[in-house]
């Protein structure tokens, strides 16, 4: 397929890219192609902001040598998209082929759109305190209704599997929409003039290329559901077995699942004595949820306290946060994200700011305890711990300093903050229990209240403080008519507002109707 343009009127294009995406990469290719090819090319750039908050627009204009010897006199090509104007849009991540959608840029009359379907997420939908991750199928649907031609796939996938980079699968699937009225050789040649990773860059442009000849015409929907996990049937630890054992035998199918995962993250935070202690706590909730008609309901009382028990038992403390960042697979990661090389040492330098309640957290809960309610060691202390600290894990010692605080969770049991954190965590399954007679949906809906209490230090201290008000609030909705669904929409208000604005004045609303 070929584009038939008017001999006057200059192909324009619109590039959508993040930083390390290649977008300039791309942009020249495409200039470098109609160079060669006679054509007059320009390329522009408006640079985003930093990181994940906004994107690079780069944009193109070509014009046939023709046109210009035609009009007699060199072309003013345009600096910027126009909407409305534009007929190739490249996006290099989904929700930036929504961007170019919101922004006017993709038109139904003469639009071709060209999306990778992979999702590289905003700092807002990692911010958020609930799930803050855009829905994907609300631009393909846009997107089916916006363009004159519509293609996405994840090109992100077939680059790595070429062992490249986007842009070039992306030039690949904009050689095969036949967009622009240039062969595959000359795209070919473009890239072996580049002089740089040339056979990646054609496998991965292949890739793309192969990919639109088979494209449907119109797009799928992105499947966002998550398959429920199996249940495994041994354990490596015989220890261990006994308690997977426990759980196929003694617990509802439907929250098995889950128990398993809550099973391997309190093992994971401390030790086998506190995965039974889990498992324990389960069984008063199922023998609860069984009582109160959980058979009915499908066990969600048990289903849904198994994944918030497990995550109100491995909170995170200083000691987890070390421990995260000295696990192998951890440097595994972080050495696969910036493709070192074998023979590459990568330092990786960690932000801490732990405060001086953090600090007093990991002390003997009797220490601790005297520090925090000393006003003159409190005052004496704080200046020091005002700043954030820096610290290269992967320096030896860097790495011996983590690796030693993380050996403390021999001692966690002992500390102020695991005494805090047990306290409120028993005053919040006695009220789960106490409700659970008189009204099950809405003990399930204080169970899913722990949704907010996450991360650690000022991260901790915010979602506390907003799960604390709806502890209060749903022993105030004790015996109302629809108290499970107000204690849900008060939780989505949490969820949805960090500055806890909504809360408040849904909160508010709850007093006065009382």
């Amino acid at each position: 397929m070929t584009t038939q343009l008017h001999n006057v009127t200059p192909i324009k294009i619109a590039v959508l890219a993040m930083g390390g995406q290649g977008g300039g990469v791309l942009a020249d290719w495409i200039v470098d192609m109609a160079e060669h090819a006679g054509w007059w090319a320009q390329t522009t750039s408006v640079p985003g902001v930093a990181q994940r908050t906004g994107a690079t627009i780069y944009y193109l204009e070509l014009l046939p040598e023709e046109a210009v010897k035609a009009a007699g006199r060199q072309p003013a090509l345009a600096l910027m998209p126009t909407p409305g104007d534009v007929d190739l849009i490249v996006a290099a991540e989904l929700m930036e082929g929504g961007r170019a959608i919101q922004r006017g840029l993709v038109t139904p009359d003469r639009s071709t759109l060209i999306a990778s379907s992979h999702r590289s997420y905003a700092i807002a939908e990692k911010a958020a305190p609930g799930n803050g991750i855009a829905d994907a199928n609300k631009v393909i649907e846009a997107g089916r209704g916006s363009a004159k031609r519509f293609l996405c796939f994840d090109l992100q996938a077939l680059a790595e599997q070429a062992g490249s980079v986007i842009s070039a699968s992306l030039f690949g699937a904009i050689a095969g929409s036949g967009a622009l009225p240039f062969s595959r050789a000359d795209f070919e040649a473009t890239i072996e003039r580049s002089g740089k990773g040339v056979k990646p860059s054609l496998k991965a442009f292949a890739l793309g290329f192969d990919a639109v000849q088979s494209a449907p015409e119109f797009p799928d929907f992105i499947d966002t559901t998550r398959p429920v996990p199996a249940v495994p049937d041994s354990a490596r630890n015989p220890r261990v077995q006994q308690l997977l054992d426990d759980i196929r035998q003694n617990f509802a199918p439907a929250a098995q699942p889950m128990l398993v995962a809550g099973l391997r993250r309190t093992l994971e935070f401390q030790d086998l004595a506190y995965g039974k202690e889990y498992l324990e706590h389960m069984r008063g909730i199922q023998a609860l949820d069984k009582q109160y008609g959980g058979d009915a309901k499908q066990w969600a009382l048990t289903a849904t306290a198994a994944r918030y028990v497990a995550v109100a038992m491995a909170y995170d403390d200083v000691i987890r946060v070390a421990d995260l960042k000295t696990r192998e697979a951890r440097f595994a990661r972080v050495r696969d994200e910036v493709k070192a090389k074998p023979d590459q040492l990568v330092y990786t330098t960690e932000y801490m700011h732990p405060r001086l309640e953090e600090i007093c957290g990991t002390m003997p809960a009797a220490l601790g305890q005297a520090i925090e309610n000393s006003s003159t060691l409190g005052k004496w202390l704080e200046p020091m711990f005002r700043k954030g600290r820096f610290l290269q894990s992967g320096t030896l010692i860097g790495f011996l300093m983590l690796y030693g605080l993380s050996g403390m969770r021999r001692f966690r049991r002992s500390t102020l903050r695991h005494k805090v954190e047990m306290r409120g965590f028993q005053e919040w399954l006695n009220l789960i229990t106490q409700t659970a007679p008189s009204n099950y949906d809405l003990a399930v809906e204080i169970v899913n209240c722990r949704r907010l209490v996450k991360g650690y230090s000022d991260t901790h201290v915010r979602g506390n403080s907003k799960y604390q008000k709806l502890i209060q609030a749903a022993r105030t909705l004790q015996g109302k008519p629809d108290a499970a669904q107000r204690l849900k929409a008060l939780r989505d208000a949490a969820l949805a507002d960090a500055k806890c604005t909504t809360l408040d004045n849904l909160l508010t609303q709850e007093t006065t109707a009382a």
